[in-house]
């Protein structure tokens, strides 16, 4: 792995294009100094007429403050040293997570939902992963990936967060489309796959989910799921805009739809993609144990990328800054009785 610098932000080494303009007025200013003087006298009497003046250490002065404001924007950019991004090679498995976003997932038999506690599930489940790739569907009347299969745990996290019963407008529980989505979805090396899908199980495919689970058994994917709600059932809250709840759905009599989980439906979807059923509990989702359970599939070659730590190195421009300051103090642009005796600034005679 090759060792690399970089500036953790760039944007800020822009400044320095004030380098160059600070010098263009320097110069001028400079010039219309000389000027000045010479409607008063011959630039050679200078020295005569103001002996304290000494343009060498003006000069110098002004390089010492032009090394200031560099080594101030390069602290500010933070030089960073490291290990350049290369591409490595990890055993894993692809894994894609289907969430039921459906309205029933509001209901909270399982506290403080259903759907919060899948997230909250699926978020101790990313702590967990090593190596191994995860992806997100999302579906309710339709299916959509949420989240492409990745290593990138942090964006998983992200993605993740956004989930809620808003993002599919029509209502259903399409599970067969988001078992057949999962599988266009995987990459074409993958190997090692396995679909999770967490749902109430009330849907109204007959039996287009088993088939589609059968389909994912032909290509070696396994097929789990998830029963989250309980046999009871309980009502789907509804929320105004604000995010208040203002009552209970209702059906067309305005009686109070209870929505129950349908165990049987997850159960043969899991038996027919030759996984295991799991019900949640308002103890635990069930989704570890299927994790673990996954984790002992044949793990694939899988190619990521990854960054080692970087190291800042802002500390030495903030440090050289404060040295050159200091030196900026101690030069006046007068010149001192102990500087004269020693010529420091003035050419020796040869």
């Amino acid at each position: 792995m090759e060792n690399v610098l970089r500036f953790e932000h760039p944007e800020y080494l822009y400044w320095l294009l004030i380098i160059p303009v600070l010098v263009i007025i320097y110069i001028l200013f400079r010039l219309g100094q000389k000027r000045r003087f010479e409607r008063f006298a011959h630039i050679g009497m200078r020295e005569q007429l103001v002996p304290s003046y000494s343009s060498r250490r003006s000069t110098l002065k002004f390089i010492v403050f032009l090394l200031i404001i560099a080594c101030s924007i390069l602290a500010l950019a933070n030089l960073q040293s490291g290990s350049k991004m290369e591409e490595v090679k990890r055993e894993g498995i692809d894994l894609y997570i289907a969430v039921d976003v459906s309205n029933s997932m509001n209901a909270e038999d399982i506290v403080p939902s259903r759907l919060e506690r899948s997230k909250q599930a699926i978020n101790k489940l990313i702590s967990e992963m090593r190596g191994d790739r995860i992806g997100v569907i999302v579906f309710a009347d339709k299916a959509f990936v949420q989240l492409p299969i990745t290593t990138d745990y942090s964006a998983a996290r992200m993605f993740l967060s956004t989930i809620n019963t808003k993002l599919v407008a029509s209502q259903g529980t399409a599970i067969a489309e988001a078992i057949n989505l999962a599988l266009k979805s995987f990459p074409d090396e993958a190997h090692s796959r396995a679909i999770v899908i967490i749902s109430d199980g009330e849907d109204h495919e007959d039996d287009a989910a088993v088939k589609a689970a059968q389909e994912a058994a032909k290509q070696g994917v396994r097929i789990y799921t998830i029963g989250m709600g309980l046999p009871d059932g309980a009502p789907i809250p509804e929320y105004n805009q604000y995010g208040h709840q203002t009552g209970y759905r209702k059906d067309g009599n305005g009686n109070t739809i209870i929505t129950r989980l349908d165990e049987q439906m997850l159960q043969k979807i899991a038996s027919a993609g030759n996984g295991i059923y799991v019900r949640a509990s308002n103890s635990n989702v069930g989704l570890s144990k299927i994790y673990e359970d996954i984790s002992k599939l044949d793990k694939t070659e899988i190619e990521a990328k990854v960054f080692t730590d970087y190291e800042d190195q802002f500390q030495w421009f903030v440090g050289a800054a404060i040295v050159l300051l200091l030196i900026e103090i101690l030069i006046s642009s007068g010149k001192k009785r102990w500087e004269k005796k020693f010529n420091i600034f003035e050419k020796k005679d040869e």
